[in-house]
């Protein structure tokens, strides 16, 4: 009951840190988490462990447990390693996929088009992850993928964050069409590093992350 009651507090915690609700650098208090979500202490502590090991909070000397904040250049250095994952991803997709694959590909960069056309972030946000899932579930490499998706979770706040910066969202889905083109075409070369430059986050975009992120955090 307790493992049920903790991966479900998790699962809630999580979705806040991912969707900018709890911002990075915010710290958790167990005492107010247990009376908001009306629970004992001891599954909130649990669920917090969890989200320790899955590196989205982190505990700290005399603050207790905070959502991630990571310097800015551990930062770059955890978006050039999910780069390689979406490129990797993106070349064996090129070459693996199946028909299913394309079509839930093309299903998926359809519901990033309306997003991305209504303007709202948040709805562009849950289906750009179901895009991103799409490619890596056609790479036909289990063990990648899941790597893929747990770095993928681990920066969601960040890539949130990303889409916020004016005009990101409508370039974003541009990149996602130009890497569903070199995929469809079976250019793996091309798919790479279309899906690498498309998560890379190097110069002006990294400053403009970096700016959001700061941003966010004064706002607590």
């Amino acid at each position: 009951m307790k493992i049920n009651q903790s991966s479900r507090l998790k699962a809630q915690i999580e979705e806040e840190i991912a969707t900018g609700a709890l911002r990075p650098g915010e710290r958790l208090d167990e005492a107010s988490l247990a009376a908001r979500f009306g629970v004992s202490r001891t599954p909130i502590r649990e669920a917090l462990q969890q989200l320790s090991i899955a590196g989205l909070i982190e505990h700290r000397r005399h603050r207790g447990a905070v959502v991630s904040a990571p310097d800015p250049k551990q930062l770059l250095e955890m978006f050039e390693l999910m780069a390689e994952f979406e490129a990797i991803c993106a070349r064996l997709a090129s070459r693996r996929m199946l028909v299913s694959d394309e079509v839930q590909l093309k299903k998926t960069l359809e519901s990033c088009r309306l997003a991305a056309e209504s303007g709202d972030t948040d709805a562009y946000y849950y289906e750009n992850e179901r895009f991103h899932q799409a490619i890596y579930t056609a790479s036909g490499n289990t063990f990648v993928a899941e790597q893929a998706m747990a770095l993928h979770k681990r920066l969601a706040p960040f890539r949130r964050l990303q889409l916020r910066v004016r005009n990101r969202m409508q370039t974003s889905f541009s990149e996602h069409k130009s890497i569903v083109e070199a995929l469809t075409e079976g250019d793996g070369d091309l798919a790479a590093s279309r899906a690498y430059a498309h998560v890379a986050v190097q110069g002006e975009r990294f400053a403009d992350l970096i700016a959001s992120i700061n941003r966010a955090a004064a706002r607590q």
